[in-house]
């Protein structure tokens, strides 16, 4: 296949996936995707399984079931039936067998204690369709005081740090979700440090310097000054190629030099409360 070809192979099942993503909570039927895809249904299943290494309606439930998770992890108000017929369940008995094979825990067993490593190993790794287009502006960012709760080891254990973090912010009240800005500084690059070194800090802004707590978020700030900001949509699996564009393609051609500090993301919206394919996350590099 030369390279004209692969490149419109690639499109036309990226976009698939990106359908899929974004009707997730409609049905999905084998002759719709196929017609996308330029292909017989014959040979779509194959076809569609080679590009994203799952089978197509693996691939589905498993969209489904991520998002389910990051439901019953983070918003325990949601009831379990409510993510079921979400996830395209008509029933929450069928769900909960679904997501017992998926994940080796109940629904229940999981909002109650949710094992993030073990998460990490049984979710397959999805395809991901790199951002199309980055536009970058500079600006200059305000001096910023947070609440910091400092994730140290794994990133497969972020989500552990997450919802202690927001256990934080809504016994406390300090830095409401819907009302505060959102950020991580990212110290250190999970693909470049072993897991055990790795270091991210998970931040909500505040007016007042907050008191001691007995879930370690502490007093920081973010450093002000100029920044060159990106916008990543989608999930944020694939953030990493949008960072990774920005020094490669971005930085070179702009004339601008690094400052000694780390990037840092803010987000707009999260995954337990919007489809993936909604997110939005701004991606803030420091600048001299």
């Amino acid at each position: 296949m030369n390279d004209k070809h692969s490149a419109a192979y690639r499109q036309r099942f990226s976009a698939v996936c990106e359908y899929i993503a974004r009707h997730l909570d409609e049905p999905l039927t084998l002759d719709n995707l196929s017609s996308m895809a330029c292909c017989s249904p014959y040979h779509f299943h194959r076809q569609f399984a080679a590009f994203s290494g799952l089978p197509l309606y693996r691939y589905i439930q498993w969209l489904r079931m991520r998002h389910a998770s990051w439901r019953l992890a983070f918003n325990p108000q949601d009831k379990i039936i409510d993510i079921a017929l979400d996830a395209g369940f008509q029933n929450p008995e069928s769900f909960s067998r679904a997501f017992k094979t998926a994940f080796g825990k109940s629904p229940r067993q999981f909002r109650l204690s949710p094992d993030w490593l073990d998460w990490h190993q049984r979710v397959p790794k999805m395809a991901s369709q790199e951002q199309q287009t980055m536009d970058v502006s500079i600006i200059d960012f305000p001096q910023t005081n947070v609440a910091m709760l400092q994730h140290r080891g794994s990133p497969e254990l972020v989500y552990v740090s997450v919802g202690q973090f927001i256990a934080w912010r809504k016994s406390s009240g300090l830095s409401p979700v819907y009302q505060s800005q959102t950020f991580c500084v990212a110290w250190d690059d999970p693909a470049a440090v072993p897991p055990e070194a790795f270091r991210c800090d998970i931040c909500g802004s505040v007016s007042e310097a907050i008191p001691d707590n007995e879930f370690g978020v502490i007093n920081g700030e973010i450093e002000g000054g100029r920044y060159a900001v990106c916008r990543h949509r989608g999930s944020l699996d694939n953030i990493s190629q949008t960072v990774t564009a920005m020094f490669r393609d971005w930085l070179p051609d702009s004339g601008e030099t690094l400052r000694d500090a780390p990037l840092f993301f803010q987000y707009y919206n999260f995954v337990n409360d919007v489809p993936e394919h909604e997110l939005q996350t701004d991606i803030y590099l420091p600048l001299v």
